[in-house]
């Protein structure tokens, strides 16, 4: 038998995967929620980074990108992948 843990998250993420642009890579983001992200990616980034990144969200003649800008709370490894997880301190959304 295991134990449950409670639940501690104040939001709950969206898994969809949705190509992403970092500061110093590309990747997938494969978790999201109001306060936080995960991404799968080629580059690196430390924990207590600061970074910014973009996710399009109106594809097509008249695109649009939300950019966020967080910290790296959580680094994990998968072969040449880094996973990156990061606090959101701040958004905007705006044209490409």
């Amino acid at each position: 038998m295991t134990a449950r843990l409670a639940e501690t998250r104040r939001e709950f993420p969206d898994h969809s995967t949705l190509p992403s642009s970092l500061e110093k890579a590309t990747g997938i983001m494969r978790d999201m929620s109001t306060s936080g992200a995960f991404f799968w990616m080629s580059g690196m980034h430390a924990i207590g980074e600061s970074v910014t990144f973009a996710i399009d969200i109106k594809p097509g003649r008249d695109r649009m990108v939300w950019t966020c800008r967080g910290v790296v709370v959580g680094v994990e490894f998968r072969g040449n992948e880094a996973g990156v997880t990061v606090k959101i301190t701040g958004t905007g959304v705006g044209p490409k």
